[in-house]
């Protein structure tokens, strides 16, 4: 049975909103052969990563940046689980082909006036995993309104279905 890892930081209403609909959609009847597993980003493991199939990583923006709960779980697995480091010791660029590589991967940011820098810093982590992106990256400003949780159950939806 295929496996989808959902790490996220939801601290809020709103994040939890997100991931409570993300889990819909990924748990809809009509897709079968994925097990979700749910783990808070304090928790996930390298384990938890080598396990999986692909990847829904969930976190509101905080001060320009992912939340410190979802830089954790990357700073602490992100060797274990195949990323790669240049010379200078940052992220490479993806072409080490580790582990997980080529797995897909989506994910959602909330944030209250801007989630750019959160996106780009998510981004830019994932390409030195060499994780390929499945789906467009939910941006949710302000507000979690009907149309973002649509858009975060079609999400989780989309990345269960990719594994089946």
């Amino acid at each position: 049975m295929a496996r989808l890892l959902v790490v996220h930081h939801s601290p809020t209403r709103s994040t939890q909103a997100l991931l409570d609909a993300a889990l819909a959609g990924a748990r809809h009847p009509d897709i079968e052969g994925v097990e979700v597993q749910v783990v808070p980003a304090l928790e996930a493991t390298a384990d938890d990563v080598l396990a999986a199939d692909g990847y829904l990583l969930g976190t509101p923006a905080n001060f320009g940046y992912m939340s410190g709960a979802l830089k954790h779980f990357f700073d602490s697995t992100f060797l274990q689980v195949g990323g790669a480091l240049d010379d200078s010791g940052g992220a490479g660029d993806g072409s080490g082909g580790g582990s997980t590589a080529k797995r897909p991967y989506g994910l959602w940011v909330h944030g209250r006036y801007d989630v750019t820098g959160a996106v780009r810093a998510v981004g830019s982590i994932v390409q030195a995993l060499d994780w390929r992106q499945a789906a467009e990256i939910l941006e949710v400003v302000g507000d979690v309104d009907d149309a973002a949780l649509e858009s975060a159950t079609e999400l989780g939806g989309t990345l269960a279905a990719l594994l089946t």
